[in-house]
Parts: C-alpha cells; sequence; structure tokens
C-alpha cells in the first residue's frame, strides 16, 4: 500500500480551510501525506524539492489541490507556471476553491485541471466531498 500512497500538496492560505481538510482526511480516514502551500511561490518551491520543509515531498505520486485566491501568486498564475514546466506539467491539479466564476473555471480547464470544486460551504458537505475525492484517486494511476 505505501508505493499507492499519493502525496497531496494543500495551496491554501486560509487556516481554516487547511484545518477543515485535515479534519474531513481524519474523519474519512485518509492517511495520504499532506504538505502545505500559502500561495502559488511555495507551492512551485516544494514541487520542486526547493523549500526548506521535513520531510520533502516526494518526487512522484503527487496530486495538487489548488485555491485560486491567494496572495503573491493565485492559483491561475500558479497553473500557468506549473504547466510551463517540463518536469511539473504532468501533475494533476484539482481546484477546490470558492470561486464560481465562469472566467475561472474556463481558464483552469484551458489549463489542464483534472477538476474544479467549489468548497462546500457546510463541514459535512466537505466531509463528503473529500471521501468522493479520495475514492477518485485511489482509482487512477498517478505516476
Amino acid at each position: 500500500m505505501e508505493d499507492k500512497k499519493i502525496h497531496i500538496l494543500l495551496v491554501e492560505d486560509d487556516e481554516v480551510d487547511v484545518m477543515n481538510l485535515r479534519r474531513a482526511f481524519k474523519k474519512n480516514n485518509i492517511v495520504n501525506p499532506i504538505y502545505i502551500a500559502g500561495n502559488g511561490l511555495e507551492a512551485l518551491a516544494i514541487l520542486r524539492g526547493e523549500a526548506k520543509i521535513e520531510p520533502a515531498m516526494p518526487q512522484a505520486r503527487r496530486l495538487v489541490l489548488l485555491d485560486l485566491n491567494m496572495p503573491k501568486m493565485n492559483g491561475i498564475e500558479f497553473l500557468r507556471k506549473l504547466r510551463m514546466d517540463e518536469k511539473l506539467r504532468s501533475i494533476p491539479v484539482i481546484v477546490l476553491t470558492t470561486s464560481n466564476e465562469d472566467k475561472d473555471k474556463v481558464e483552469a480547464y484551458n489549463l489542464n485541471v483534472a477538476g474544479y470544486i467549489l468548497k462546500p460551504v457546510t463541514f459535512c458537505n466537505f466531509v463528503e466531498v473529500m471521501a468522493t475525492l479520495n475514492k477518485y484517486w485511489m482509482l487512477n494511476e498517478i505516476p
């Protein structure tokens, strides 16, 4: 099972949302390692192995959960940089955001996101979304 473990990078600047994701994972018994970046710049550094975090994020079997509204480098800017980077462009990204703007959805899909999910308002619904996402990525073959 260790070789099927997916390393998840949550790119999120809101501490409450980070806490909710951790709680939802615990409630669903999701044991995938979670790495946290507060903005797109931090996320790129983590993915490139340039960030000073322990443990470092492995270079294989990675998935990004991405908020769009962040300081320094927002989610769309991050996606553009990620997709231009030869070593990182194939990492699957699922947008998890409050933005219901059509322009954000179109731009995200044009940058090859694996999904675009609006953050549920209630914690109960958030737990259900995380359970569904877990089932989805467990079925996928992520290199």
